[in-house]
């Protein structure tokens, strides 16, 4: 929402500032500048990403002007994680085979629909609870497990960020050129006079506006987003592990918890005393 307001903000004061100062905003809608600058634009995101960069682009753009993750998502994770100790705790890891392997099916997984209907969110919890319950690796290996994939995941939230911010250094350049292309237009209808002159002279201009404006007005903005909400995310995981750690290290379930709340990000991280209450309000297990 604040990203699209953003974008308004933005848009607004440029056209009210260009209408003040006596123009017509209908002299910006030059249909070649766009389909040039865009164009090229495209292509420059396509030539520069593999497949599966190119759909997590999109899917974190979407994610941008949607919003980053909920604090109740966060609440939600540290809830989760206190059942799942709680359980571990009394009949130990092995009452909890069922449920991480069909984590869809699973009573207690299904009581938390934020960290459900995300399969990263499933795959990362329950595919690093398998190797603790099936006895494959120690508890105090978990630590260095979980780090590594973390590290993975960052480096792989990376991807999207560089090809954005490779299209916002470039999209001034395209201006240029859509410019340059308008020129070359300008020079070869002189005979047509100073109107159709100085009508090309003005698509030309516009698109080095609509280059520089889509670069810092837009796509810039777009990736610092990107890159704040993949920081949150990010601090979703650590919850995980530092909970995971902690538990598998010898603490109360609590205690656990409350090492993975402090990980989180000021704007995502319940309370201390929040956190409580809801834990609290869990219904005690049959």
């Amino acid at each position: 929402m604040l990203l699209t307001i953003g974008f308004i903000i933005v848009v607004a004061a440029t056209l009210g500032g260009f209408m003040i100062a006596g123009g017509n905003p209908l002299v910006l809608l030059h249909v070649s500048e766009f389909v040039t600058i865009g164009g090229i634009a495209l292509g420059i995101l396509i030539i520069s990403s593999s497949g599966r960069t190119l759909k997590a682009v999109v899917q974190k753009t979407i994610g941008a002007i949607k919003g980053s993750s909920r604090k109740s998502d966060y609440l939600d994770l540290l809830k989760l994680l206190y059942e799942v100790f709680v359980v571990a705790r009394r009949s130990g890891l092995v009452a909890l085979e069922d449920q991480v392997l069909e984590p869809k099916n699973s009573p207690l997984f299904q009581k938390y629909p934020s960290f459900l209907n995300n399969r990263e969110r499933i795959d990362f919890l329950c595919d690093n609870l398998k190797p603790l319950i099936d006895g494959r690796i120690k508890p105090e290996q978990i630590g260095g497990l979980l780090h590594q994939e973390i590290a993975a995941r960052e480096e792989a939230d990376e991807g999207p960020v560089h090809v954005l911010q490779l299209i916002g250094d470039s999209l001034p350049g395209v201006g240029i050129i859509a410019a340059v292309l308008g020129i070359i237009n300008t020079m070869a209808a002189i005979a047509d006079g100073p109107a159709a002159v100085g009508e090309r002279v003005a698509a030309a201009l516009t698109g080095t506006f609509l280059g520089i404006l889509g670069a810092y007005g837009f796509v810039n903005p777009i990736t610092s987003r990107i890159k704040q909400n993949n920081q949150i995310e990010i601090q979703y995981y650590n919850g995980i592990m530092k909970g995971l750690t902690g538990f598998t290290g010898g603490m109360a379930p609590l205690m656990a918890v409350e090492m993975a709340r402090r990980c989180f990000d000021p704007s995502v991280q319940p309370g201390a005393e929040e956190m409580e209450l809801a834990i609290k309000a869990i219904p005690a297990p049959k």
